[in-house]
C-alpha cells in the first residue's frame, strides 16, 4: 500500500472491512445497476490525463445513459463548455469513475471501468435524444460496480428541499465569470 509520510498507514486507524461492503462489488452490471442507471437523470464522470484529474458533471433525461449488457455503457456527449477535459483525458488515460445519482433516492452507484470515444453512428443513434445525435458516445466497459451506501447523502439531506439554498446565494455563472468577478464578496455573507 502506498501511503504518504504524514500517515504511514491507513488500517490500522479503521475498523476492518465488512464482509457485505466488500462483496457488493461487482465485476459488471446486475439488475440493479441496471434499473440504478435506467432512473438516473445525473452522473459524474471522473477521469485522469496529463493536465490533472477532471470530474465532469453529466446531465440527462432518466436512462440517457444507455446500458448495452452487463459490461457496457454509452454515454453521449452533450454540448457543454467544448474544454474537452474529460474526453481529451480519456484519449491519455482511458480508466474512468462514474457515480450515478438518482433524485430522491439516498443510495449511489459507482461504475469503473475503461473507456473509449466512439464515433460510430449506431452509438450515436443509440444516444439521440429529442433534440440531437451527439458529436459522440463514451462508450465504457465495465470493469466494477456497486450501490454505495446512503451515509453521505443522508448526512447532506441533498434532497430535502428544505436545505436547499436559494439560488440568489450565489452569483450567476455570468456575474462570476465577469472580469473582477471572482474578486466580488460572496453573497451574505458566506
Amino acid at each position: 500500500m502506498t501511503s504518504s509520510p504524514a500517515c504511514p498507514s491507513l488500517r490500522p486507524l479503521y475498523d476492518p472491512v465488512r464482509e457485505r461492503s466488500a462483496a457488493k462489488e461487482l465485476p459488471q452490471l446486475d439488475v440493479h445497476a441496471t434499473r440504478f442507471i435506467g432512473l438516473s437523470p445525473f452522473v459524474v464522470v471522473a477521469s485522469g490525463g496529463v493536465d490533472g484529474m477532471d470530474a465532469s458533471p453529466r446531465g440527462g433525461e432518466p436512462g440517457f445513459v444507455k446500458v448495452l449488457d452487463a459490461h457496457t455503457l454509452l454515454l453521449p456527449d452533450s454540448p457543454g463548455n467544448n474544454r474537452l477535459d474529460t474526453l481529451q483525458n480519456i484519449l491519455h488515460t482511458p480508466q474512468v469513475g462514474l457515480l450515478f445519482m438518482v433524485p430522491g433516492v439516498d443510495e449511489t452507484l459507482r461504475v469503473n471501468g475503461t473507456a473509449v470515444l466512439s464515433v460510430d453512428e449506431a452509438d450515436r443513434t443509440l444516444c439521440q435524444d429529442a433534440r440531437r445525435v451527439p458529436k459522440l458516445v463514451i462508450r465504457v466497459t465495465v470493469q466494477a460496480s456497486y450501490l454505495h451506501c446512503a451515509k453521505a447523502l443522508m448526512r447532506s439531506e441533498l434532497w430535502n428541499p428544505a436545505r436547499h439554498q436559494p439560488r440568489t446565494c450565489m452569483p450567476s455563472m455570468g456575474e462570476m465569470l465577469r472580469p473582477g468577478g471572482r474578486q466580488g464578496r460572496p453573497r451574505h455573507g458566506v
